[in-house]
């Protein structure tokens, strides 16, 4: 194996553990959440909660008073409706686990690589070959597979469910579209910034405080999670690259179904399990597909050799 393939190929054990460390702190986040919501708290208020103590810990934990010049946006109009993006796939999130169970919210997600790869064309500009389309397509078979529209397991937590995923799609394209223009700390600062102010007036109407204790230790606890989540995720990608890091983050449908059954006594059934199997499948080979692309495409000698290695 030649030193180059070595370096490509070799993942930091550190970089892996963070990612893993993130999925369970995202899991943990989603749990409180269902916990809230089918508690009878307004899913609007919780989503507000989470995003406004989510930009406080930002604050404090890039320490904004020192730099405040890292926080400035290129383009603030992007930064909105990035946050809006944020947004939906939050609420529509939250809204999702009043009905359905962890592992089937975090199943559809994981169809979002699918719907990104879809995307990319008519909005970066990245045409997806024949391969990756039929990929594309094998996702949503599972995703149809644990919807089961017209066999009666179809509702409107699928919906929201849904939403959340192509909100989520979206989000992730804009960041990788402004990436290269913002900084890190701004598009992780105004994508809970936007939304706790875009949800402030609501919340007199949404707003419905918790009675015990716990509740509200719970309620605080989603923006810590959310925060400390996409900060594990910034130090992960810190050191490794996304394409190392890519599958791992589909172990947290373990944690999920660890957690579900933990604290709601839910285990999926056959249908939600095979739909997840079929989707991460799909999402692991378009994956590969990239990275064999993108390596291809450093080896292409010139630009049609490269737009042909795109196509195939």
């Amino acid at each position: 194996m030649s030193p180059q393939k070595s370096a490509e190929t070799a993942t930091p054990s550190s970089a892996i553990l963070l990612i893993f460390a993130s999925g369970l702190v995202f899991s943990f986040l989603d749990t409180s959440a269902k916990h809230l919501v089918t508690s009878g708290m307004a899913a609007p208020f919780v989503t507000w909660v989470r995003f406004a103590v989510h930009a406080a810990i930002v604050l404090v934990l890039f320490r904004a008073w020192e730099r405040p010049e890292r926080l400035v946006p290129q383009s603030l109009w992007l930064q909105i409706l990035r946050a809006v993006f944020m947004f939906g796939s939050t609420i529509f999130n939250f809204l999702a686990l009043q009905t359905l169970q962890l592992a089937e919210t975090v199943s559809i997600n994981f169809a979002s690589p699918m719907v990104i790869t879809a995307l990319a064309g008519p909005l970066l500009g990245e045409w997806a070959g024949w391969r990756r389309w039929l990929a594309v397509f094998v996702g949503f078979i599972g995703v149809l597979v644990i919807t089961r529209p017209g066999f009666g397991g179809f509702d409107m937590g699928h919906i929201f469910s849904l939403c959340a995923m192509l909100s989520s799609s979206l989000y992730t394209i804009m960041t990788r579209q402004m990436g290269k223009r913002e900084t890190a700390e701004s598009l992780i600062l105004y994508s809970a910034v936007v939304p706790a102010i875009f949800m402030l007036p609501a919340v007199p109407l949404a707003g419905s405080l918790p009675v015990h204790l716990y509740d509200w230790l719970v309620l605080f606890g989603l923006g810590v999670f959310g925060g400390f989540g996409h900060w594990l995720l910034i130090k992960a990608y810190q050191r490794a690259s996304a394409t190392a890091l890519a599958p791992y983050p589909y172990l947290q449908m373990v944690w999920m179904i660890i957690l579900g059954w933990l604290v709601f006594d839910q285990l999926p059934d056959r249908w939600t399990l095979a739909g997840a199997m079929i989707i991460v499948a799909s999402g692991l080979y378009i994956i590969h597909r990239e990275h064999t692309l993108r390596v291809r495409n450093r080896a292409a000698p010139n630009a049609e050799v490269e737009e042909l290695a795109k196509k195939l």
